[in-house]
């Protein structure tokens, strides 16, 4: 059983591996220093980087709260609110840009800020779409906390405030950071939502369609190429940091 379990591993890892192979170092190295000399690109994916880093600490700071009760706490609505998180990972996500622009465009344009075609527009696209995987990452690690250590930290007189932060948190720091990382990097890759809110500024998806679209597939194949290096990179460094100091 062991052998057929490797031959169907293999099979699947080789169809995840290859197209992003083929990608990557099917592009001359002439062609890759052209596009990192382009400002363009190289703003874009700067843009994006950024922008789904600050919808991550928004999240950080607003999810685990809420992913914290969900991992201590039985109460009526429970389940409904664990759904609602889980949602948008299920919609359309042209569609919940449709919601978030009929929701907050409005009201932002009321109150003279900028939704539509806003590094705010596309902060909110990426939180919207990629908060549950923080939450539920977040809430998996409060859940395999001993309660017990809760327990002792509170009758040597920590508040619940102070457990939370100095017990419970570093307890579960690699699911938060690995949920981080989810969240961060399903937020670099968001398109749906966002080129429905703003195309200007334009994030790296938005900017890889916008010149398949319009100039074809050997103009978009190096955006593609050099953004996928850069999530790779980033995702190699957090990820040994994670695992070192865990």
């Amino acid at each position: 059983m062991q052998k057929i379990f490797i031959v169907i591993s293999t099979i699947l890892l080789l169809f995840l591996s290859i197209p992003l192979i083929k990608l990557i170092f099917g592009i001359p190295i002439n062609t890759y220093i052209s596009t990192l000399q382009d400002n363009e690109t190289i703003n874009s994916i700067i843009l994006t980087m950024k922008v789904s880093l600050y919808s991550t600490i928004i999240v950080l700071i607003l999810g685990l709260p809420l992913a914290y009760l969900l991992a201590r706490y039985n109460f009526f609505g429970k389940s409904l609110i664990e759904s609602l998180i889980d949602i948008p990972t299920m919609i359309p996500h042209t569609a919940a840009g449709i919601a978030l622009l009929i929701t907050f465009g409005k009201t932002f344009e009321n109150i003279g800020l900028s939704f539509i075609d806003s590094t705010t527009g596309i902060m909110f696209a990426m939180m919207f779409l990629s908060a549950p995987y923080l939450i539920n990452s977040a809430k998996e690690g409060f859940k395999n906390v001993d309660v017990k250590l809760e327990n002792v930290a509170k009758s040597l007189g920590a508040n619940s405030f102070e457990t939370f932060i100095k017990i419970v948190i570093p307890n579960s720091k690699k699911d938060i950071i690995n949920g981080m990382l989810m969240m961060w990097a399903r937020g670099l890759g968001e398109f749906g939502a966002v080129v429905i809110i703003t195309y200007h500024p334009m994030v790296a998806p938005v900017l890889i369609y916008d010149k398949f679209i319009n100039f074809g597939l050997d103009y978009s194949t190096p955006v593609a190429a050099v953004m996928i290096i850069f999530s790779i990179i980033v995702f190699i460094i957090v990820r040994f940091l994670n695992n070192k100091f865990n």
